[in-house]
């Protein structure tokens, strides 16, 4: 396994594009990686980032569009007759405070529209998807004999709010730009260690809707709440009660997820508030399963209030958010690529399968959108980042591997950044065959 990745690599910056500014050193996608690491953009602010990998695709020979949906890329490069196909990376981060300790840890800060300051972190792996766009974009112009068609590559804002991808549409992205037969995306993932992959063959991400709900109370002094109606006393009960649409109302054979993420009220010890805030998401795969939980979140929100004493004037409210349809693979495509895969990337060191099975996520995202709208098959895959040290300290019980959205997640950029470059190669040289 190291001899692949050592092959791949250096191959990788013998082509290096130069990075930014036009006149500077070639880099190699590692250093490429630790500097999108550095510096994370949140949704629709994705400014450097979409610069840079502008910038690398011109480089490489693309004709290139930016500010596609705000801030996006899009960046075609045609290569004699056969299909068409989409390549789409992500770029934003999240408000998340960076804790792995990494020397190139971030320590940048930002606020989306109408927020406040927060730290920003690529805890999604974001900046590997960005790093396998370049290298996957600097290989194709290399290896031109190894696939016709036209390769549409989408460099996208705003994934981690479910905004960028109806941005990018809703901007002429298949009326600007060659429509795609098919489109592609990797995911990086912390199941796995670097240097797998998994290629769900239906099933791989749910849908995700994002609910607000306004708690609302009679405020009054902490030391009388016989005199008030406390909403975070609600809240809790609330938030507690909710788990049972899962646990005693779900059918276990249909995947769902009902997550308080925010609770927010009050603003002194001994003062009551007049209301709290809850901020939640709620998962399946099934769009009468994810009617059935929004409908019991209000049923059991409003329960609780009436059992709390609350008028019918300080009922709680909702608001339902911009959410993201399942993402489903279309399965001959998936079985494809898996195949490809398997050909290209062999076994690991210890004999087994670097193509691994993965049960469905229960994480949510708007690349689905880019098949659906244009009525056309699409797949994503799994890229394993998981340190090979830390998942075999961990088989043996030791220190768990933090989770995507997690201020420690780190992943392994060599290895996996390689993978993801040869699994993209493996899968244009499947859908676009030179012969």
């Amino acid at each position: 396994m190291g001899r692949i990745f050592g092959a791949v690599t250096a191959a990788l910056v013998a082509t290096a594009a130069p990075l930014l500014p036009a006149n500077a050193a070639p880099v190699d996608l590692v250093t490429l990686y630790k500097d999108l690491h550095a510096h994370p953009e949140l949704g629709f602010q994705e400014v450097r980032s979409a610069g840079i990998l502008a910038a690398e695709a011109r480089a490489a020979g693309f004709a290139v569009t930016e500010k596609v949906g705000r801030t996006g890329v899009v960046a075609v490069l045609k290569n004699g007759a056969g299909p068409t196909v989409l390549i789409r990376a992500d770029m934003d981060g999240l408000p998340v405070q960076e804790a792995t300790g990494l020397p190139y840890a971030s320590i940048d800060k930002g606020h989306y529209d109408g927020g406040e300051d927060t730290p920003v972190m690529h805890a999604c792996g974001h900046d590997i998807h960005m790093a396998v766009w370049v290298g996957t974009a600097r290989w194709l112009a290399a290896n031109k004999g190894a696939w016709k068609g036209t390769v549409v590559m989408v460099a996208q804002p705003a994934e981690e709010i479910s905004g960028g991808a109806r941005a990018m549409i809703d901007d002429g992205l298949f009326t600007r730009f060659p429509k795609p037969d098919v489109a592609i995306a990797l995911h990086d993932d912390s199941r796995i260690p670097a240097g797998t992959v998994s290629v769900p063959q239906y099933r791989a991400l749910s849908t995700a809707s994002f609910m607000d709900v306004h708690v609302k109370g009679i405020g009054g002094h902490g030391a009388y709440p016989s005199t008030t109606k406390d909403p975070v006393v609600l809240a809790s009960r609330i938030v507690t009660a909710l788990q049972t649409l899962v646990s005693r109302e779900n059918d276990p054979f249909q995947p769902a997820v009902v997550t308080v993420g925010s609770i927010h009220g009050g603003t002194k010890h001994n003062i009551i508030p007049d209301d709290v805030k809850l901020q939640l998401t709620i998962r399946s795969y099934d769009a009468a399963q994810q009617q059935r939980l929004l409908d019991g979140i209000q049923r059991v929100a409003k329960g609780e209030a009436i059992a709390a004493g609350i008028p019918d004037a300080l009922m709680p409210t909702f608001k339902l958010g911009p959410g993201a349809p399942p993402t489903l693979n279309d399965t001959p495509t998936a079985g494809k690529l898996k195949a490809a895969f398997e050909a290209k990337l062999g076994q690991t060191a210890s004999g087994g399968s670097r193509v691994v099975e993965l049960d469905p996520s229960m994480a949510s995202e708007d690349f689905n959108l880019f098949g659906t709208e244009a009525r056309i098959p699409s797949v994503i895959w799994w890229l394993g980042g998981v340190p090979q040290n830390r998942w075999d300290a961990a088989q043996k019980g030791g220190p768990a591997i933090p989770s995507l959205h997690n201020a420690g997640w780190a992943p392994d950029p060599a290895p996996t950044i390689a993978t993801g470059v040869e699994t993209m190669a493996a899968a244009v040289t499947a859908l676009m065959p030179a012969g």
